[in-house]
């Protein structure tokens, strides 16, 4: 059924047309607005703000991945340093870094066709520097398997002046136990998801409990090193797996933390921080926001039960 799915997913994502008909449907719109927070930067600010409140910490990511044209990827910097500075002013506890910025290389320019990986890089070190003034966390964003290698050398660069800088990595991917590794010595910060690109076998688990079964190899790789693990995933299994893992290697809430996409087990992130452990949500917003929609869910059009699901209880 996934494999049915995915190309007629992926069809409407360019379909002007049906882009529309999901705009304009209450329904549908509201579902959309479940998960994205808005398209304009006083929208992410005020769910933000919400969240904060709450005693949630966020990360935040300005949609824009995949792009191709130099001018675009100078918006998208720009933004960005307007966001950073905004969230310079909303957080009242400065240094507690319950605020963190999300960033796709290929937003930044990375997949341009000369010097791709260069303008990347300053760029992203040119938000480092602005982030680093705003008391703000940066995390880089995983994306498909062939970025994996140019992303975590770019992360490594950027360490050598921002060692808080976070890394992102996929358990589905057979070589993580061997990045989590690497990745696990003092001061890193490694978010760990499942992953939802569609890859090959190849380089991919391709079966649920493949993919669970490495997540949890990945998780102790973490607790086990000098680093900083956030454990994103929904799955209560995995946020058992997490409690253990942390309880094991003697770390305390302020070792590790959880993270959440946005709109996502509103209670379960709630009853988390509630119960003194860190938890950070994932807050996407800007006006490509129906890309980053339909994306997801020809990832895997699994997705779009759960998405579906949850939109009927906020467990």
């Amino acid at each position: 059924m996934a494999n049915l799915l995915r190309p007629a997913i992926l069809a409407a994502a360019r379909s002007s047309r049906i882009k529309s008909a999901i705009t304009h449907a209450p329904g549908t719109r509201s579902l959309v607005t479940r998960f994205v927070a808005g398209e304009a930067r006083d929208d992410v600010l005020v769910a933000t703000r919400a969240l904060l409140d709450s005693g949630r910490a966020v990360s935040i990511d300005h949609l824009g991945e995949d792009t191709t044209d130099a001018e675009q990827a100078r918006a998208i910097v720009a933004e960005y340093r307007s966001l950073l500075g905004d969230l310079a002013e909303l957080d009242e506890a400065p240094g507690s870094h319950r605020l963190e910025v999300s960033v796709k290389l290929s937003a930044l320019g990375q997949a341009l066709p000369v010097d791709g990986d260069k303008i990347a890089l300053d760029h992203a070190r040119e938000l480092c520097e602005a982030a680093l003034a705003a008391g703000v966390w940066v995390s880089v964003d995983a994306e498909d398997h062939t970025t994996t290698d140019g992303a975590l050398s770019i992360v490594s660069a950027l360490r050598a002046d921002y060692p808080w800088v976070g890394a992102v990595l996929q358990a589905y991917l057979r070589r993580t136990e061997s990045d989590c590794r690497d990745l696990a010595g003092p001061g890193s910060r490694v978010r760990l998801c499942k992953g939802a690109y569609r890859e090959p076998a190849s380089v991919a688990f391709q079966s649920a409990a493949e993919v669970d079964d490495s997540y949890r190899r990945c998780l102790a790789i973490l607790m086990d090193g000098d680093g900083y693990p956030m454990v994103a995933s929904h799955d209560p299994a995995m946020i058992d797996a997490a409690t253990a893992e942390a309880r094991r290697t003697g770390r305390g809430p302020d070792r590790y933390e959880h993270q959440m996409l946005y709109g996502i087990r509103d209670v379960e992130q709630q009853r988390l921080a509630d119960s003194g452990a860190r938890m950070r949500v994932y807050v996407p917003y800007g006006a490509q926001w129906y890309g980053y929609f339909m994306r997801r869910l020809a990832e895997r059009p699994a997705n779009l039960t759960f998405f579906l699901r949850s939109l009927t209880t906020r467990t």
